[in-house]
């Protein structure tokens, strides 16, 4: 890296700021609790590993380059949060006022990771991003190595920023499941949620906003 502070620092500014993977796992926090936000948050940064080595091998600036290939990453993330969604509405405990029951910690992880895996935004992230940082003199490591090692950093601290919002996500959640107005609606509040995030998703063009 030709300057690893100021990669850091960029790095820690874009991260902390809120974005769509922010809001799915506060909403995750607070319908289900900070463990599932947690491993919500779990899912999304092993994603992020995923995408760091497409990136390293190449095969992010093929996706980039394809219209077809980046839309269909696109619709298939979208069509999973809309999926969500609908899970999240038919979702029956047997009384409206129970707190929604929560998922299964493997399938918390596994919509964390398929949600940012499907997320081309990520992809162009990774190529507008990381290339700034990347280090070209003689005695600079290889390319692909610095490509992993500003990954795998992103991911470190997009975890920590995770945690931070899925630890108080899930405490207003516990405060709100506590009033019986939003135990009524909370399913309702979580799944509209997703429907927004995968109507984002359709909608919004390229950015390098990802996190």
């Amino acid at each position: 890296m030709s300057n690893p502070l100021l990669f850091l620092l960029a790095a820690v500014t874009l991260i902390v700021i809120p974005g769509p993977n922010h809001l799915y796992i506060t909403a995750r926090s607070v319908a289900e609790g900070p463990r599932s936000g947690l491993v919500s948050g779990l899912g999304v940064e092993v994603g992020t590993l995923v995408h760091v080595a497409a990136a390293a091998a190449g095969l992010s600036a093929l996706v980039a380059a394809s219209t077809t290939a980046f839309n269909a990453l696109r619709y298939a993330g979208a069509a999973y949060l809309i999926y969500l969604a609908y899970r999240t509405f038919r979702a029956r405990d047997g009384h409206e006022e129970r707190d929604v029951a929560p998922q299964p910690l493997r399938r918390v992880f596994l919509d964390g990771l398929l949600i940012n895996l499907f997320n081309p935004k990520v992809v162009l992230f990774f190529l507008a991003f990381l290339p700034q940082f990347v280090d070209q003199g003689p005695d600079a490591m290889p390319v692909p190595l610095q490509i992993v090692v500003m990954g795998v950093a992103l991911s470190v601290i997009g975890m920590a920023s995770d945690a931070l919002y899925a630890v108080a996500a899930g405490s207003i959640g516990s405060w709100l499941r506590a009033r019986p107005v939003f135990r009524r609606r909370q399913r309702y509040a979580t799944g509209f949620i997703y429907l927004g995030l995968g109507a984002a998703a359709v909608l919004a063009g390229p950015s390098t906003r990802a996190k």
